[in-house]
């Protein structure tokens, strides 16, 4: 049975809060890299169309002996299948890759504000959801404009927003935003992307303190805000690693002093203006 811990969806669909990304991750290499996960304990992957390695994913998911029901699986929908009949056609080719016959959790991948179709991109997740192909559907970047559109012009409060976090971005505001509608929030680039914050003295420092590595404290800060979280890593050394943050706990102090360095730094593309 996995430790990890569940955050309970607005739906009432449990989701476990640390998972498996799969972002730059070479069809192939995804394989033996979820096969690796699973085998490590995880239990929820996370995966998108544009990523290419729905068929990987699908394939270890599909050998590894684990009963669908104690997997959690979720994929996205890219920007130039948005609109009500193409988003559609789009889920049918992520199940085939997948060789599933239901996701766990669809998401929009990016709202692209000026093209004005993720209000009908999401209808058509709400009949995938009403259809049970999807037991829960959410969002990724999407900003609070984009959330507030949703929550007037539909009728399903997404489950989910992806959205990019860790502790030099720490989305203070979008966290509230979400914990106001009932919205689970899911981070991406939870370690950085491996540009500096595991080096970060703060961070190396309270490493040192609890004998843990700089990416375990960082993954534990992450589940002890109640952020669902999903590092990726095609090492299994770090696949493994990353999965054991349960046996220690963050201070207030190591929390005080992580809060203290959100710098507002994004390090991926602005969800205002991505296309």
């Amino acid at each position: 049975m996995s430790k990890v811990p569940s955050i309970t969806l607005n739906n009432g669909v449990a989701m476990p809060q640390l998972g498996f990304g799969v972002w730059q991750v070479p069809d192939d290499e995804a394989t033996k890299a979820v096969a690796t996960a699973l085998e490590a304990g995880y239990r929820s992957i996370d995966t998108a169309a544009v990523y290419g390695n729905e068929g990987g994913t699908g394939r270890a998911v599909a050998s590894s002996g684990i009963p669908r029901e104690d997997l959690f699986i979720t994929t996205k929908l890219w920007n130039t299948d948005q609109g009500y009949d193409s988003t559609l056609r789009a889920f049918d080719t992520s199940l085939g890759k997948l060789g599933l016959d239901h996701v766990d959790l669809y998401l929009i991948h990016w709202p692209l504000i000026t093209r004005e179709t993720f209000v009908d991109t999401y209808r058509a997740f709400e009949k995938i959801l009403a259809d049970g192909r999807a037991r829960a559907i959410g969002v990724s970047n999407f900003l609070p404009k984009h959330l507030e559109r949703l929550l007037a012009e539909t009728s399903v409060v997404p489950a989910v927003n992806q959205i990019e976090l860790h502790p030099q971005l720490q989305q203070t505001g979008m966290r509230a935003l979400h914990a106001r509608h009932g919205i689970t929030t899911e981070a991406w680039s939870p370690l950085g992307q491996g540009m500096g914050l595991l080096d970060v003295p703060t961070v190396v420092a309270i490493a040192h303190k609890h004998e843990r590595t700089a990416a375990q404290v960082v993954l534990r800060w992450h589940l002890q805000l109640g952020n669902v979280v999903i590092p990726k890593s095609v090492t299994p050394s770090r696949i493994r690693e990353n999965f054991d943050v349960f046996g220690f706990e963050l201070d207030a102090d190591d929390l005080a002093a992580l809060a203290a360095l959100d710098e507002g730094k994004r390090l991926g593309p602005d969800p205002s203006t991505f296309e």
